[in-house]
């Protein structure tokens, strides 16, 4: 093989440990996709008729508290100074996210201070107030009490893991962020923002190095092409960023992952909501939230089109083969499938798994980069130097 290494996903994970291979050992490296873009889920593209840039794999928000990603990151990429604040629709009333003082008057139609406001959620939490639930059902009424809980947590749950909230751990919303003032900022790191020039121009300047060769459209599966698994493993170094199970052949079973599918309209109208991400905890609505992507870029303004918009609805659902799995369903049926398939992957010779994919995790971007570079530090630059 001509590659020092092989990298089999393009994206972030698997961008940022071909960037760090040449910077940093000056391997040559070969990223293959079965996809026909680099940047994984996180790729966008721009809508000819609106001008708004298109999150394909819906909306990715970048955010983090972490100096090294921070910095990282910076290298490619300047950032506007966009902040996330979300809004929910519950019965034809718009409501601020995350719940917080503002929400909580609103939705009483009161004027409760700080103190009151917490008092009030204690005494609709009841007999749950202060206890430690299992299920997502009694922890979000022990958090915000009831009438919060089914007004804008309940509904919306049900229809974004297509399943009674009665049945979800309480992991969930662990840390369901509750205020008792009035911020509405959706995220608390230290560092949030859009890249200026968009993701896809992120992603080519991470690997814009003569030492990094890609092949889209390429199936790490697919013996009939050179860069497939069984010709690789074992003779060159290989970062695997794919659904672990597939790896295996599924030889102990599938793991269970959400997905989400997008409606497309189309409006004449300048802006639609007024916001880049609207959620609707209705169960009479179908999608658990509509994007408007040109409101994620407001500094764009005079390239953009004022006579029409575009809105993607999601809609979430169980992922079965050929769809895009988004999110793991994680059941403890499903952690200990995957540990099984952990120590079959911890045995391949020269193989490192990792992404959200690879290791049957739920990563925001800033995450996905840190696993990455930890990962380099740890396992590849050793396999590199061997």
């Amino acid at each position: 093989m001509d590659a020092d290494l092989v990298v089999v996903g393009a994206g972030l994970f698997g961008l940022t440990v071909a960037q760090q291979a040449v910077e940093r050992t000056g391997a040559q490296v070969q990223i293959i996709d079965v996809r026909d873009h680099i940047g994984g889920n996180a790729y966008s593209y721009m809508d000819e008729e609106t001008g708004a840039e298109i999150h394909k794999y819906g909306a990715h928000l970048f955010h983090t508290s972490n100096r090294r990603v921070w910095d990282y990151v910076n290298r490619f990429t300047a950032f506007t100074d966009y902040t996330h604040r979300v809004y929910t629709t519950h019965r034809g009333e718009v409501f601020p996210l995350p719940i917080n003082l503002g929400t909580i008057n609103q939705f009483f139609h009161a004027h409760y201070t700080p103190a009151q406001a917490q008092a009030l959620v204690q005494e609709q939490a009841g007999e749950l107030a202060g206890t430690d639930p299992a299920n997502l059902n009694d922890q979000g009424i022990s958090l915000i009490g009831r009438p919060l809980y089914e007004a804008f947590i309940k509904n919306y749950t049900a229809k974004q893991w297509q399943t009674d909230p009665s049945e979800l751990p309480a992991s969930i919303i662990k840390r369901l962020p509750v205020r008792f003032n009035y911020d509405n900022h959706y995220f608390k790191d230290t560092w949030e923002g859009l890249p200026k020039d968009g993701y896809t121009a992120w992603f080519e300047r991470m690997i814009d190095d003569p030492r990094i060769s890609v092949k889209l459209s390429t199936d790490f599966f697919d013996d009939s092409q050179p860069w497939n698994r069984d010709a690789l493993v074992g003779q060159v170094p290989v970062v695997y960023t794919g659904p672990v199970d597939r790896y295996f052949d599924y030889q102990l079973g599938e793991l269970k992952w959400r997905t989400v599918e997008f409606k497309e309209r189309r409006y004449n109208e300048d802006d639609h909501f007024g916001c880049p991400v609207m959620n609707f905890s209705d169960p009479d609505v179908p999608y658990t939230r509509a994007i408007e992507f040109k409101n994620f870029n407001p500094e764009r303004y005079d390239r953009q089109s004022h006579d029409s918009t575009v809105v993607w609805e999601e809609y979430s659902r169980f992922a079965g083969k050929g769809d895009e799995p988004y999110y793991p369903i994680n059941t403890a049926d499903d952690r200990s499938l995957y540990n099984q398939y952990k120590e079959l992957a911890a045995a391949q010779p020269q193989v490192v798994f990792g992404g959200r994919l690879g290791t049957y995790a739920y990563y925001d971007m800033h995450q996905v980069i840190n696993s990455a570079l930890v990962a380099f530090d740890k396992q590849i630059e050793p396999l590199l130097g061997e």
